[in-house]
């Protein structure tokens, strides 16, 4: 999703460090394209190698003494841990930190995904035609990253001990089995033919988790939310409670906040039902 620039002086020293890395990693920055974060965060643009070959550039800034952790790591961490996913995910290309004064900077280049993204926003508000092998190489890939084990941690139990109690009304739900997520599985972040972008938030979870946050942000398309549900049968099983729980209570959480109001009704038809079906 487009986000508009930060304060001036930001996006100035956003700029000159993004063409910076460009050249030292003989990059050739495409015009036209860019896409900032939040509060300037991020500034990502197309690009070339030297080779020609299409590429995206994307530089992060934090504070140096915040510049660690799950996020800050997330897409070194998922090429370590996944590769390209069979090409379902873009592949990390390049990694160059600096720090100038106290600002750190890490810029990431990565093989570009010049197909759309499903949606421009994470809530889907339109119908869409995909092909049965897209959902199987959906279930695939989120069954590959489910195996692959991990210290990183997406969801924590304390959360949802706080959480689904407060948004829900009910004790959060036993977790049958922890599985490594993805952790952000929207359709702002999903292409066709498939591509998973969005790499900096993933983790453990509980079982179901993806598939729970995809249904989620489904709940305006009643017929592709059914689809998501026959897709990912985990849904509305026991083993499945515990992470629907937790999207739920997510994203109440949000609306609370005076987000994703449109799901508002949406959500608490679904926390009725999850509430039904505890035990």
């Amino acid at each position: 999703m487009y986000s508009p620039p930060p304060d001036p002086d930001t996006e100035q020293r956003m700029r000159a460090h993004h063409a910076h890395t460009a050249k030292a990693l003989d990059v050739t920055v495409e015009p036209g394209a860019e896409f900032w974060g939040w509060a300037g965060r991020t500034l990502g643009a197309p690009a070339r190698t030297a080779t020609g070959a299409p590429a995206w550039l994307r530089l992060v800034s934090a504070p140096e003494d915040k510049a660690e952790g799950k996020l800050w790591d997330g897409a070194l961490d998922a090429q370590h841990a996944f590769g390209d996913l069979d090409g379902h995910r873009p592949a990390l290309l390049a990694v160059q930190d600096a720090i100038v004064d106290t600002t750190a900077y890490r810029a990431e280049l990565s093989v570009r995904v010049d197909d759309p993204v499903l949606s421009d926003d994470p809530i889907l508000q339109h119908g869409l035609q995909l092909e049965d092998s897209w959902w199987t190489d959906l279930t695939g890939t989120l069954e590959k990253v489910a195996a692959v084990d991990t210290g990183r941690v997406a969801v924590r139990q304390q959360y949802m001990e706080r959480a689904i109690p407060e948004f829900l009304g009910i004790p959060a739900p036993a977790v049958s089995c922890w599985t490594t997520a993805h952790a952000d599985v929207h359709w702002a972040n999903l292409t066709a033919p498939l591509r998973l972008l969005d790499w900096e938030g993933w983790g453990q979870a509980p079982e179901g988790f993806d598939a729970a946050t995809l249904y989620a942000y489904s709940l305006l398309r009643p017929d592709t939310a059914a689809r998501v549900r026959a897709a990912f049968p985990v849904l509305g099983s026991p083993a499945g409670l515990a992470a629907e729980a937790t999207v739920c209570a997510q994203l109440l959480q949000t609306v609370s906040r005076g987000d994703n109001l449109i799901l508002k009704d949406r959500l608490r038809d679904w926390s009725e039902d999850l509430c039904r079906r505890q035990p």
